[in-house]
């Protein structure tokens, strides 16, 4: 059986929800590896262990949710999900990642070891506990999936701009906002209410700073010399950041990975729709993979898919059709029936 393609694609802290809560108990050998080693860093750093905050009789949002305990928590499930990845069915031939899942995409591409990535996640989120500045909100482009609708996303340009906010993710079919208080607060009333289900949007994402945004400037500023001896190196295999820059195994430069990682990528926009966009025309990918906690970029993701026309896809039925089929284009560690395909064994 000849191993498919598969662009690899880590989510962000955000995607650590009720829903994961025991997803770290009974894993594998190699999963339950990097779940010790991150373990071990809380451990010796006084902090609770990823497994005790996964192994809690209930999700408590101040605890799970806190960027202090949800970055390593997500990094750990994610990276326990690619130890069980099933490498005979599926090649790796790129990793990207959404806002944090860059960080867990630097592990998995091997751009970072496995120590060395731990202690950027654990510490970049540490440094939010007590420490949340401003905020972001979720905003949708589109009435489902498919391009941002023109004059939707021309309004939310416009308001970014009239309540001095900035956008901080573009994440498919979804805007990402952030700003200060201030900023937050007057993008809040401006941006017209669109309720789907129990939500009602624009969504304030709960602990959340002002991420990719100039207000994460004095974060950048510690990053760049707390962090400044991380021992980055070429990716093993094709690494697209949150500009849609591919870092290539062999010809990358680990300064400059450094570099981007540690300031550009903490106080500028991720673009995660170019990142997936790149990643699909640059890698030869056949199947999208998405590691878990969760299945949070299961929408915005099926909207890059169909924008960019990928495999055939320009509709929602196409996108559906393909999913039903025995050859799915996007598969997800976080939807159960789908894990089943992924898992070696």
């Amino acid at each position: 059986m000849t191993a498919r393609a598969a662009l690899l694609v880590c989510p962000g802290r955000g995607s650590y929800d009720r829903s994961s809560l025991g997803g770290l108990a009974g894993r594998s050998p190699a999963a339950q590896a990097i779940i010790d080693a991150c373990d071990a860093w809380r451990a010796d750093h006084g902090r609770p262990t990823v497994s005790a905050l996964d192994a809690a009789p209930s999700f408590r949002s101040k605890e799970h949710v806190a960027g202090e305990n949800a970055s390593l928590l997500t990094f750990a499930a994610a990276l326990a999900d690619l130890a069980e990845l099933d490498q005979d069915r599926y090649e790796i031939v790129g990793v990207a990642g959404n806002s944090m899942g860059f960080y867990t995409a630097l592990a998995a591409s091997e751009a970072l070891p496995l120590e060395a990535a731990i202690r950027l996640v654990d510490t970049m989120g540490v440094w939010q506990e007590g420490n949340v500045v401003g905020g972001q909100l979720l905003y949708p482009l589109s009435d489902g999936i498919g391009p941002p609708d023109p004059e939707r996303l021309a309004l939310v340009e416009r308001e970014v701009v009239a309540c001095g906010a900035a956008w901080s993710i573009r994440l498919g079919s979804y805007a990402v906002l952030g700003g200060d208080e201030a900023a937050c607060a007057a993008i809040a009333a401006a941006l017209p209410p669109i309720t789907r289900g129990e939500r009602t949007f624009p969504v304030r994402l709960p602990l959340h700073s002002a991420f990719h945004t100039p207000w994460m400037a004095p974060t950048r500023d510690r990053a760049v010399v707390a962090l400044a001896d991380l021992p980055f190196q070429a990716p093993a295999v094709p690494l697209i950041d949150g500009r849609g820059q591919v870092w290539r195994p062999r010809w990358a430069d680990p300064v400059a990975l450094r570099d981007y990682t540690l300031d550009a990528q903490v106080v500028a926009p991720y673009d995660f729709t170019t990142s997936i966009r790149t990643a699909l025309r640059h890698t030869g990918a056949e199947v999208v993979i998405v590691l878990g906690p969760g299945n949070s970029l299961g929408a915005p993701l099926a909207s890059v898919l169909v924008t960019e026309g990928w495999r055939g896809l320009r509709s929602r039925e196409a996108f559906d059709a393909a999913q039903a089929s025995d050859d799915p284009v996007l598969l997800s560690f976080g939807v159960s029936q789908q894990r089943r395909r992924l898992v070696a064994g």
